[in-house]
Order: C-alpha cells, then structure tokens, then sequence
C-alpha cells in the first residue's frame, strides 16, 4: 500500500526526473539543429563566424600579396566611376597652417582652397605627418611604402604624395602654393554627366613651336600642380605603380641618391611621368576600343590649342587657361578668363630660396 512518505518521494523523483529531462533536451537542441543544418553560418555561434570571417578575409590578403603591384593596387583601392567626387583638398607643405612656421605668403592661398570649398575637408599635410599616413594607408602594399621612404629628395616625396593620397582618397590635389579662382563645381560644365568622369587634368605646356623639346619634357604636358580624381582611378594606379618600380629598381642598383640617379626629377615623379601616364590610359586597348575594334592613337595633337574642355574616355582634359592662366603665353588667358580655375604662383616651394622665382621667399 502506498504510504504518504512514499508519496512524496515517488513525487520529488518525478519532478526531478522531468526537470533532469528538461534540461537535457534544451542543451542538446542546439547540437541537433548544428549537425542537420546545411548552412554553416547559421550553424555557428557569432564568435565561431567572425573568426570563419577573418580567416577567409586573411587568405584572400595572403593571395593578393602575391599579385603583381598593380593588381593589389586595384584590389586595395577599387574605382567606381558612378561615385561622386569626394569633398577632400589635399596638399602638403613642411609645416600645416597651425604652425607659426607656416609661410605668411602662403596663408591667402591655402584660405582660398576652405573658401571656395566650404563643404569640403581641407587637409594641409605636413612633412613629418605624410609618412604615417602613407603608411596606415599603404598597409597593404609595403613595397609603395618602402619606396616612399627611400626617395633621397623632398621634391620626390611630394610629387610621389599628390599620387598616393588621391589614388588611396580622391578628391582634389593642389600645391601650396597655388590659388583657387573658382570652385570645382564650376571646373565641368554644368551639363556634363559627373558619374561618367573620374579624373580632371589641365595642360600646362603647349608649345607649338620645332624646339618645344628644349624647353619642355614632352610636346603636350599636363600639370600635376592641381589635380581632381576618384579614388582609385588606372590613370593613378599606374603613376603609383610605376614610381614605385622604378624607386626600387634604382634603390637596389645602388644609384637612388641625391647625385647618382638616372632619371630627372620631371621623368621620375614630375609632370613627364604623370603626361605619360595619361597618354598610356588613353591608348590602353583594355580601357579604349574604337568602333573597328583597336585603340585610337591618341597623341599630343589632339589636344594642341583647345580652348574648352575635352573629354576623351573618363578623363576630362582643360585647356590651359584653366589651371595656368596669365604666363602669357601658349594661348593662356588671363585670370579673369572664365575658364580660369586656379592660379599657380610657381614659387619653386621646393627649391632653395635662392633659385624660387616669384613673390620673394616663403619661410
């Protein structure tokens, strides 16, 4: 016969066991829904996801170090043409305009880029900041890092900068020591489609004349004073590139020093190398087909004397008087010409005081 003390045990063993059962079954829920799932991710706890994640993240970085440069740079810094033009004036200078050393001549000229672009974020990079940023930027690549850092001169640092940072930020380049007359939203026409340009670029040099090569490096040259792209443009790509092969090539030889290199600064990092990078977008088969199939050859000719904006591509190419006004020469308007953006004042920032040529020396 049932007692009341065997009662209440038959009754704790009974909860017991159900709440036992119970705790069994939510425990091993989980494990079930794991080892029926087809569906890793679903599977896996957040944490086993993110490590899954950054595995998969780190093989894809280890594959693409062994790529040649030019295809991590694309990897690194892809171009969407569709972008918009980001809202950053870059430039660079020893000092940034906090700084008591920062050149008094300079002050008016650096205010102009923040007051013709008051949306904008206007970044004045000095010299001993310029190669962190590279770094945190170029992460990726160490190879443009190495070769930032063993350029033996000032000048190749800053030519080699203007590249890097709109290759890695976009935006707008413009030496100090230049002067913005218009803001770049007047630089295009109003009725050309954005979404279908990624890179501005104005002539500095057109001389029609037998000996242009006397006075300049290549018969149609394009400034690289002031600059406007997408991030990740070829045309920059291949500038970066190609100023890194070469820095390294002549590091390894043993000829990168101040008096030993083979190459002028205008064929290194100057506008020589960034005209030609031009010129070799706009005959590269992969970007330019014409309608029989095979690249135009697109030559200094096509755009000699131009007095309004030429697109060729994405590229928009201004005439001289865009970015050069008032030298007085080579068909150059004045600076009140309306195609007149900016103003350069060829202080020669990066000379000796001795040899810079406009507007006394700048501190």
């Amino acid at each position: 016969m049932l007692t009341f003390r065997k009662a209440v045990i038959a009754a704790v063993c009974l909860i017991t066991f159900i709440v036992l059962l119970s705790t069994s079954h939510s425990t091993s829920q989980p494990q079930s829904v794991a080892s029926t799932s087809g569906n890793d991710d679903t599977a896996q706890s957040p944490p086993q996801q993110a490590q899954k994640k950054s595995a998969v993240q780190q093989q894809t970085l280890e594959s693409i170090a062994d790529k040649p440069l030019r295809e991590k740079l694309r990897y690194h810094f892809p171009y969407d043409l569709k972008s918009k033009f980001p809202a950053y004036i870059w430039q660079t200078w020893k000092y940034t305009p906090a700084s008591g050393w920062f050149g008094e001549t300079l002050r008016p000229m650096e205010a102009s880029w923040t007051e013709m672009h008051p949306g904008f974020v206007h970044e004045v990079v000095a010299d001993d900041t310029a190669i962190h940023l590279i770094k945190y930027l170029y992460a990726g690549v160490p190879e443009v890092t190495e070769a930032y850092e063993s350029l033996p001169l000032a000048v190749l640092k800053a030519d080699f900068f203007r590249y890097l940072i709109l290759l890695a930020r976009g935006g707008i380049y413009s030496d100090i020591d230049t002067i913005a007359l218009k803001p770049a939203s007047d630089w295009l026409p109003e009725k050309l489609d954005r979404s279908t340009v990624g890179l501005v670029v104005g002539i500095e040099a057109d001389p029609d004349r037998p000996d242009w090569h006397e006075w300049y490096s290549r018969r149609i040259q394009f400034c690289q004073w002031t600059i406007q792209a997408k991030r990740g443009h070829p045309v920059l790509r291949d500038v970066v590139a190609t100023i890194t092969e070469e820095t390294l090539r002549m590091k390894k030889a043993g000829i990168l020093t101040k008096s030993k290199m083979d190459k002028t600064i205008v064929e290194f990092t100057g506008p020589a190398v960034w005209t030609d990078a031009v010129f070799n977008y706009f005959n590269n088969p992969d970007y330019f087909k014409s309608e029989t199939g095979s690249p135009k050859n697109v030559t200094a000719l096509d755009f000699t004397g131009i007095t309004e904006h030429k697109k060729v591509g994405d590229v928009v190419v201004l005439p001289i008087t865009s970015f050069s006004p008032g030298v007085r020469q080579m068909g150059a308007g004045e600076i009140d010409d309306p195609l007149a953006f900016v103003k350069h004042e060829f202080e020669g920032t990066w000379k000796p005081e001795s040899e810079r040529r406009v507007g006394g020396t700048i501190n």
